[in-house]
């Protein structure tokens, strides 16, 4: 295969996962390659050259989910305090892995999985995990007997609570008080997840992620709404 036919052959693989990702998360897994390849502009022979069965691509869609999960575990120990790290990571990983439960339980309900794509994501997520908890654990910034296992489970059960939660903004802020729990002080008042530079990662009245801006003033509200809101409860105290 020739260069610029192996710079394809990547692209419209990346382009068939963006793509299935999208619709396993509307329309769940009953979703055929078919429908898939439609919507992602290829032809069908190219879904199935990649991904022989809809089990291969439920595969690769959550190992490529993990992947990216692992490569932000690095950005967090690179640019925030150790507790700071591990929080913001985990809040990140029940954040974008809300929703995804229906995958999870298709592969799982195979009993041949996992397979060696996933396996080999689990093992570099699992030890991207241990490193930020054992930083976390030096700065004594969560309680010595938590594991990394431990977060894994928490992070598995607060995406399911977070995604069946009918307020979005009140599953978060109920996810941000079972993450409280594993601090080895007591967290007495509601506080915002913070970067490296000390700014605000969610908004200050809905908690919702506030996007990150590397000019200009920090953001402390996702926008003119909660703003307002805000501003009408200081005002009213």
């Amino acid at each position: 295969m020739t260069a610029p036919a192996r710079v394809d052959a990547r692209r419209n693989r990346e382009l068939v996962l963006r793509t299935a990702a999208k619709m396993f998360a509307e329309s769940g897994t009953d979703v055929t390659l078919g429908r898939i390849a439609r919507r992602a502009g290829v032809g069908a022979g190219t879904v199935y050259r990649h991904f022989p069965s809809k089990e291969f691509l439920l595969e690769a869609v959550l190992a490529d989910h993990v992947d990216q999960l692992v490569t932000s575990a690095g950005q967090w120990a690179t640019r925030a305090a150790p507790g700071d790290a591990l929080f913001g990571f985990l809040l990140q990983v029940i954040e974008t892995s809300a929703g995804r439960q229906h995958v999870c339980d298709a592969l799982t309900a195979d009993t041949s999985w996992p397979h060696a794509m996933l396996t080999a994501a689990a093992q570099r997520f699992g030890e991207a995990m241990e490193r930020l908890l054992r930083n976390a654990k030096r700065a004594g910034a969560i309680r010595g007997d938590v594991q990394a296992d431990d977060l894994t489970a928490l992070a598995m059960g607060g995406a399911a609570m977070r995604a069946a939660h009918r307020n979005q903004a009140r599953g978060g802020q109920l996810v941000r008080l079972l993450l409280d729990g594993l601090r080895t002080e007591a967290v007495t008042e509601a506080g915002e997840f913070r970067d490296g530079r000390g700014h605000e990662t969610r908004c200050g009245e809905c908690g919702a992620p506030l996007s990150v801006r590397t000019t200009g003033r920090p953001p402390r509200y996702c926008g003119p709404t909660c703003r307002q809101r805000a501003r009408r409860k200081r005002m009213a105290g």
